[in-house]
């Protein structure tokens, strides 16, 4: 069983959700990159994604496309951030995931990226413009760690069962139709795509995209088995970037509260 599995399969048994959070490796540098995942694991996240920088990152809004392009004026690579990894694997056994596009995996290597990804510790991928149906029986088999493919409230019936079997760890469920960014309130689409993922699946069920604070959260984990927070914590450290984790913890830690406070 993954790292992701065992996290979620724990939380379950104490009747607890899990809070997923996203920060872009390497923004502000990846020194504070390094410090902010053990801030984010302290003030209780339960998993964390690590965006791997890219040019144009697919239904990203401005706040997280800003963040890739201050890691990039910084030269971050793929090959940084698994090296990132493995000094944080030195430390915690949080489980790690990385979101990144399907060209940065193809240029790396896929079978050089698997191979890496195992050897230092990471538990998942997120790849947002790599469909289920293009990730084949084959390589799903083969794979070592978890493959997380995304849900939206656009899917068919058909499509949502394509993406439970390709899915291991957890699904992740888009709450919206549109990009990444911070939202006053939760769309109803989200609630009712975790109803119908429900009657086709077991797997647990996170949903992101939209969630700004604890209200949000709170709301979602009524219904979910995790909230997915990014651009809002990306934010405040954009707004921080000389010593970006106190506030960041602070802001994560009322996530914590929030969601826990659901019985």
């Amino acid at each position: 069983m993954s790292r992701i599995s065992e996290k979620f399969k724990g939380l379950r048994e104490n009747n607890k959700k899990a809070l997923i959070a996203y920060i872009t490796a390497g923004d502000p540098t990846l020194p504070l990159t390094e410090k902010l995942v053990y801030a984010l694991l302290k003030s209780g996240a339960d998993i964390i994604e690590l965006g791997i920088p890219f040019s144009d990152p697919l239904a990203d809004g401005p706040i997280i496309q800003a963040s890739h392009q201050r890691a990039l004026k910084k030269n971050v690579s793929l090959a940084d951030v698994f090296a990132l990894v493995k000094k944080i694997r030195n430390k915690t056994e949080i489980p790690l995931i990385f979101m990144l596009s399907y060209n940065l995996m193809f240029r790396y290597g896929t079978q050089k990226f698997f191979k890496d990804a195992q050897e230092f510790g990471l538990d998942g991928v997120i790849v947002p413009d790599l469909p289920p149906d293009e990730w084949t029986p084959v390589k799903r088999s083969a794979v070592p760690i978890d493959m997380i493919f995304l849900a939206a409230p656009t899917s068919t019936s058909e499509r949502l069962e394509l993406i439970s079997d390709a899915s291991k760890g957890f699904i992740y469920l888009v709450s919206l139709t549109g990009i990444t960014g911070k939202r006053a309130t939760v769309s109803n689409a989200a609630f009712s795509l975790v109803e119908k993922m429900r009657k086709i699946t077991d797997k647990p069920l996170a949903v992101g995209f939209g969630i700004s604070g604890p209200k949000q959260a709170k709301a979602v984990v009524q219904y979910a088995d995790g909230v997915i927070v990014g651009s809002a914590i990306v934010d405040i450290i954009a707004r921080n970037p000389k010593a970006p984790a106190p506030k960041v913890g602070k802001f994560v830690a009322s996530l914590r509260r929030a969601i826990d406070s659901v019985k």
